[in-house]
This record gives structure tokens, sequence and C-alpha cells, in this order.
């Protein structure tokens, strides 16, 4: 399969990337590179989606949502989430869907402060719920066949020392079991799913 990875060169999508190419063909994108795309600007996915061609599945591993405490959050720290990591994804769904063959997939990312929130991550909890919705309310209208699905994982092994304060009593996980479950969702059949990581 030709799959497209958005996000590619971080953490998360060199891992997701790396999992995914042992099988198949990976297409990067990512803010920097030969394919680049901002989930933030609706004309970059499209341009992205017009350069790389039909694929078999799309992998999202990009997505930014400030992280302050309540009291600090403003309206556009909330619009900024809704821009970037929501409707980024969302986007690449609504246009992908021309560009994705039947039967093939879509893998959003979504995070565990929606379901286990923490201090300072309202913002990422709101984020990460509605993604988890907008993939089971999708799942069921998609066209030919195509499926959908949502990895939602805990604080990473390899991200403990920047993040760990911010997740206390919360067990990392290590990025490479994050990244099969990106290929549980590509290579199985499932679809409205979040699959949860590490909680």
């Amino acid at each position: 399969m030709k799959i497209l990875a958005v996000g590619a060169s971080g953490t998360l999508g060199s891992a997701v990337t790396a999992a995914l190419a042992a099988d198949h063909e990976v297409v990067a994108a990512s803010r920097r590179g030969p394919h680049r795309v901002d989930l933030t600007d609706p004309a970059s996915i499209a341009d992205l989606y017009a350069a790389v061609g039909r694929v078999d599945a799309v992998v999202c591993c990009a997505g930014h949502a400030p992280f302050k405490p309540l009291a600090d959050l403003t309206l556009d720290d909330y619009r900024a989430g809704l821009g970037d990591k929501l409707l980024g994804q969302i986007e690449l769904v609504r246009r992908g869907q021309a560009h994705v063959a039947d039967g093939g997939s879509f893998t959003l990312v979504s995070g565990v402060t929606s379901v286990d929130p923490i201090v300072g991550g309202a913002a990422a909890a709101v984020v990460n719920g509605a993604l988890d919705a907008f993939v089971r309310a999708a799942a069921i209208e998609l066209p030919r066949g195509l499926r959908i699905n949502a990895v939602s994982a805990t604080v990473f092994e390899e991200a403990w020392d920047a993040f760990g304060p911010f997740f206390p009593g919360h067990r990392p996980v290590p990025v490479a079991e994050v990244a099969r479950a990106f290929v549980k969702s590509v290579d199985g059949r499932q679809t409205g799913r979040t699959y949860r990581v590490g909680y």
C-alpha cells in the first residue's frame, strides 16, 4: 500500500513511518522536507494531495494544542488548538476522501487528556475529545468503504523528561508501542475506533 504520513518528522511520526515502512510505501510529509504541509492552511493540504496523488491510507501524527493553566487560557488559545490539531485533521479527511483508494483508511491522532485530564490540559482535552467524536461520526458516513480511526496515547517515554511533570502518576509508553496502534488501524478492518495506548 501507498501511505501518506503527515507529521512524519516528529517523535511519533518517525516511529509510525518506520513501523509502516516495513510493509508499505510511505510518503512522508511535514512542515519541512520534500512534501511540505501546514495543517492550519487548507490550501497547503490541497497542494499536498495534488503532489502525492492517489494513496491507500493517510496517517496523521501532527497537530498542536496549547497547554496552559485554565485561568491563563484565552479564546485565541482555544482557537489555536481547534484550528491546528482538530480542524487540520478534519481537513485532511475532508479533502482526502477524493484521493484515498476504495477501502482505504484515515488514522488521526488524539490524546489521553480528553479521558484523563491533567492540570493545564483543558484546551488539549477539548481538541482530543472532539477528534474522537469526529472519528465515530465520520465512520458511519465515509463513502466507498473508507475507514477512519484515531490513536490516543498517554505521554511517551521519549518525552518523559520534558512532559513527565505534567502527568503525575501516569505510566509513560514507548513511542514504538504507539506506532503499533497506527499499524493496527491501517492494516486492520476496524473503523470508528479510538485505540488507547498506555491507559
